[in-house]
């Protein structure tokens, strides 16, 4: 990926001085047509095209931040009824991520949405151990932080 993206901001800078222009538009154009080089050549890499990663980190923060919205809303109806009647408990997510920082990311993620917790990882990192403060059917929560997350994140590593 990172060669592709060197390659593409190489190919803007040829494009520029071939035009004699060193305006940023120019710049833009040859990047553009960077871009087109570098797809049509993409089965000469061995990465996909870069591209298609970078919307998958975009479709990642978009995710991220429709949860932690709709988790803080949660919260909010939790706080603010006159009587507690939350079911707290922990229970095993098992995940199917490899990389440490795959499982990292996910555990931050986990993390950051309000009402969720990593409490452990297990030795062999194929285990999370997620405090909720409200769960109802674990079946559900690990489903939806599977359908979300850890989809997005192997869009995103793989």
């Amino acid at each position: 990926m990172a060669f592709q993206i060197l390659l593409n901001f190489i190919l803007a800078f040829v494009w520029m001085f071939l035009k004699t222009s060193y305006s940023p538009a120019t710049f833009f154009v040859g990047y553009f047509f960077g871009l087109l080089i570098i797809y049509i050549f993409r089965r000469f890499f061995n990465s996909r095209f870069y591209l298609l990663r970078f919307l998958a980190v975009i479709n990642l923060i978009y995710i991220f931040t429709r949860e932690l919205i709709l988790s803080n809303i949660a919260v909010l109806k939790v706080i603010l009824k006159p009587k507690l009647d939350i079911k707290p408990g922990i229970f095993a997510y098992p995940t199917e991520l490899k990389q440490d920082w795959e499982i990292t990311v996910l555990a931050n993620l986990i993390t950051l949405t309000p009402g969720t917790l990593v409490v452990d990882v297990s030795p062999d990192n194929k285990i999370l151990y997620v405090h909720a403060m409200d769960i109802d059917d674990a079946e559900d929560s690990i489903k939806g932080i599977r359908d979300t997350f850890e989809k997005s994140i192997m869009e995103v590593s793989r």
